[in-house]
């Protein structure tokens, strides 16, 4: 199954995150099919950034997001 989500980056104590399309059983900073944006929880603005279109390319090929992916996707929106 092919999952949209995290992967970790930075160093120690200063995470950043790229969203990243990815099959189910590699690991978490393994590898990927395909980067589609940021996550930067350490700044106050432009936190998260996502490529729409193939992020919406990637829903209706059949990838599922994580729970902390949707939830960052719905309070951008908001």
């Amino acid at each position: 199954m092919v999952r949209i989500r995290l992967a970790r980056g930075g160093s120690k104590k200063r995470p950043y995150y790229r969203v990243v399309v990815a099959d189910q059983k590699s690991k978490r900073d393994g590898r990927y099919l395909e980067h589609i944006g940021f996550y930067n929880p350490m700044v106050s603005d432009n936190r998260f950034e996502i490529d729409s279109d193939r992020f919406n390319y990637w829903i209706s090929v059949g990838a599922q997001p994580t729970d902390r992916v949707n939830k960052l996707i719905k309070n951008s929106k908001a």
